[in-house]
């Protein structure tokens, strides 16, 4: 399984490709998903209503532009950048969170987002 999803929100849009995890299976089956953009220093991330175990592989610092699933808050995290804890330039998410796949163009968009934006999370076509 090959899940792409898009993510919008009032000044853009883009897409993602996840991997097949148990993480990612459950966000699949709660889509769409309407919820409300939070920001935390170059990351964004939103409620959903998945509830979720951490993984085995579950990372605190990743690459900008990863799908990652904060599991202490059932949230999607979307780091394009540092956060208030990174050392240097380094994306580190709030806990070791669990790894779903990445966006597909520059994470960079990401920075359009502002807090207590409306988002959406649905099946991407094609």
């Amino acid at each position: 399984m090959t899940l792409r999803i898009r993510i919008s929100w009032p000044a853009g849009h883009t897409t993602a490709t996840l991997d097949e995890t148990p993480t990612s299976k459950a966000l699949a089956g709660a889509l769409p998903i309407i919820s409300t953009a939070r920001t935390w220093g170059e990351e964004v991330y939103f409620d959903t209503p998945v509830s979720t175990a951490v993984e085995a592989d579950a990372r605190q610092v990743v690459e900008p532009g990863t799908v990652a699933f904060w599991t202490e808050g059932d949230a999607l995290a979307l780091p394009y950048g540092p956060t208030p804890i990174s050392r240097g330039d380094e994306c580190r998410l709030a806990s070791p969170c669990n790894l779903l796949g990445s966006l597909d163009g520059d994470p960079r968009v990401l920075a359009t987002v502002r807090d207590g934006d409306p988002i959406r999370v649905e099946r991407a076509e094609g």
